[in-house]
């Protein structure tokens, strides 16, 4: 299967020649303001032990996710990654994460352990 086949869903065989494939929607959502986001902070444990700091129910585009992140990673002055909707930072920084969105005008909660 090429890398463009690979959206296909629901796709046995068809003798159809006018037959169009369903894809899969990569839909991408309008970026909510950020007095209508609801985020949750998560803190979890990787394999190693290593504590993370997870930022999930942000709902917009990849690049406010990324420019999210961005922001969230240098005021906290760790690493980090953003990735399938959720924001991931090293260590436990929930509660720095917590007072800078709550400056940017989020709702967040914190959540879990």
């Amino acid at each position: 299967m090429s890398k463009k086949d690979k959206n296909r869903v629901n796709v046995v065989y068809s003798t159809n020649p006018n037959f169009n494939y369903e894809s899969e929607s990569n839909e991408q959502h309008e970026t909510l303001p950020p007095a209508q986001q609801n985020l949750k902070v998560y803190l979890d444990r990787l394999g190693g032990g290593k504590l993370l700091s997870r930022v999930s129910g942000f709902v917009g585009t990849e690049n406010d996710l990324n420019d999210l992140a961005k922001l969230l990673k240098q005021k906290c002055g760790v690493g980090g990654n953003s990735k399938d909707g959720e924001i991931l930072i090293q260590g436990d920084n929930r509660d720095k994460i917590i007072t800078l969105l709550t400056k940017e005008g989020y709702k967040i909660k914190k959540a879990g352990g």
